[in-house]
């Protein structure tokens, strides 16, 4: 969202790329099989590794292990790819991962005398472990294994290479050893359904698992972990423990985590399936509105937009009398109350394209939830929408919002707003905030324009501006851990509101018989239906009222008509 339009960002050569790579399963290792990479953590810099045009270097931060780390640059028609020759034995299977973080990065393999084999993830700002497998010929005695970034992408990290399988005779690094035991492990926040945890770093961890009253309950990758399933106002004991391939730390020092008695979604009074439309607090040339002026057909009325302040990650809002024609807080809060005396929900979204608040610690994550909740009994809010388009923090912002919930009780009303790049994978800090705080989540609304050439779930590519596009990378969403009624489509109102991906409404309730019914379909047809799929979303109620409300009076009507 912007008060003019969003900047677009244009993939589609990165995803046409992607659909060339295959993915396999990592085989089992034995008791007798060793790391075949030398230098498999970079600890002796680039030492058995060359990278071309100069596009590597070791750095001390980040690391996912040891004390060093591969960085690798892409520049140019150059993608940054670092080699290393693997000796193996022939007919034999080997593990091939590496952890890696930073812009698209790719593991693969050639030389095998069989099939070579490669895998990739998206740009992630957390260490990501890629894994394949790879059978060598009757002949080969050693492979070549290699890393790279993509054209004109950020830098890529690389730690902890690994070829493991039988020994081929180069010489391995030390097997690794059983990682210490976590500490520092505490409880961060709580919901009424949820606890969510933090811990220290351990050095040559790979992993971490977390047990709940002594039952492992969940595994990751970061040092942060939110347990959800619990009852309300219910004490539990928590643990955890650090894992590498060599095994599993002893559980830490046990810490009580009380589930509070609010808490979750159960209590708003939605409909199943629900419209989301954002107001602008701004005039930048569609229809200036006061809140009782925006449709009844809008469910949940985004107020865009809040403002950040000199505190870090506080927020407060302005309202735009002048530009509003005059428009009077009092009137406004008057405004919200009559809306929700209607059965409409109203908050207050944070971001847009020119947001900049920052939630990366602790004290921000404390002051966004005490910011955002005295908003709402300022004015009246509903609860808060995350549009942040510059980044967020999933770690913190989770925090944060776990936090608010617990301030805010079960009347709260979280959605969100993110870019279709941010969707593409669970690994993306976006996505992997949405899935912490599902507990607490009312809606995801993601934005299918301005984006240009996108991945669906099937893993071929899809322009904007189809029906096809909506439905494949709804997909990613309903396949990747969210709820059906956690999904909604967001468009734009007219074609003034975006600077692509605009659709005819028509296309847009197309779009929602196919994930929902099964009909309307193009080429892409989901595996399953998904009855429950919330609704959809616009920029904007004003770009509506521009354009003499057909996107809500189309729409709007199609979505509270779904079964």
């Amino acid at each position: 969202m912007s008060p003019h339009i969003r900047s677009a960002r244009l993939w589609a050569s990165v995803a046409t790329a992607a659909l060339a790579l295959s993915f396999a399963g990592a085989g089992q290792a034995s008791a007798a099989d060793v790391n075949n990479a030398r230098n498999s953590g970079f600890e002796s810099g680039l030492g058995n590794w060359t990278c071309s045009a100069n596009s590597g270097t070791t750095v001390s931060s980040p690391v996912h292990g040891g004390t060093a780390a591969l960085k690798a640059t892409p520049a140019g028609q150059d993608n940054a790819q670092c080699t290393q020759s693997v000796a193996v034995k022939p007919n034999s299977t080997y593990s091939l991962s590496a952890w890696v973080q930073g812009g698209y990065t790719y593991l693969g393999v050639t030389g095998t005398g069989t099939t070579d084999v490669s895998t990739w993830t998206p740009d992630s700002s957390s260490w990501k472990q890629l894994t394949t497998s790879f059978t060598t010929g009757s002949s080969t005695t050693s492979v070549t294994v290699y890393t790279h970034g993509w054209y004109g992408q950020a830098p890529y990290y690389a730690d902890d290479v690994s070829v493991y399988g039988p020994d081929g005779g180069g010489g391995s690094d030390p097997n690794p050893t059983v990682p210490a035991t976590p500490a520092g492990l505490s409880v961060s926040s709580t919901t009424s359904s949820s606890a969510s945890l933090s811990w220290n770093a351990v050095s040559g961890a790979t992993g971490y698992n977390v047990y709940r009253n002594g039952t492992k309950v969940t595994a990751v990758t970061g040092t942060s972990a939110t347990v959800t399933g619990l009852a309300a106002s219910t004490s539990y004991s928590f643990q955890v423990t650090a894992t590498n391939s060599a095994g599993e730390s002893a559980k830490s020092t046990a810490v009580t985590a009380t589930t509070t008695s609010g808490g979750g979604n159960d209590g708003i009074a939605l409909p199943k399936h629900a419209v989301t439309g954002y107001w602008q607090n701004f005039n930048n040339g569609a229809t200036v509105q006061k809140l009782s002026d925006v449709s009844s057909q809008y469910d949940i009325i985004a107020v865009a937009f809040a403002d950040a302040t000199t505190t870090p990650g506080a927020v407060t809002f302005n309202l735009d009398s002048a530009g509003l024609g005059g428009y009077s807080v009092d009137q406004f809060k008057a405004d919200i109350k009559a809306k929700q005396a209607a059965g409409k929900k109203v908050i207050v979204s944070v971001g847009g394209q020119n947001g900049t608040i920052s939630v990366n610690d602790s004290t921000s994550a404390t002051n966004f939830a005490n910011s955002v909740y005295s908003l709402m009994q300022t004015y009246g809010f509903d609860g808060v929408d995350i549009d942040l388009e510059n980044g967020l923090n999933a770690t913190y912002m989770s925090q944060a919002l776990h936090s608010l919930a617990s301030k805010a009780g079960s009347s709260l009303v979280l959605t969100m707003a993110p870019q279709t790049i941010d969707m593409q994978s669970t690994s993306n800090s976006y996505f992997q905030t949405a899935l912490n705080v599902k507990d607490i989540l009312t809606v995801v609304n993601m934005q299918y324009y301005n984006s240009g050439s996108m991945l669906g779930c099937d893993g071929k590519v899809y322009s904007q501006g189809s029906v096809d596009f909506l439905t494949a990378l709804a997909c990613i969403q309903l396949e990747g851990g969210l709820s059906p009624s956690q999904v909604g489509l967001g468009l734009p109102a007219s074609t003034s509101a975006a600077g692509s991906g605009y659709v005819s409404p028509t296309v847009v309730n197309n779009a929602l018989d196919c994930l929902t019914k099964g009909t309307g379909c193009g080429s892409f047809k989901p595996s399953k239906t998904y009855p429950d799929l919330r609704g959809a979303m616009t920029w904007s109620t004003n770009w509506d009222a521009s354009a003499g409300s057909s996107w809500s009076n189309t729409v709007g009507a199609h979505v509270h008509a779904l079964p």
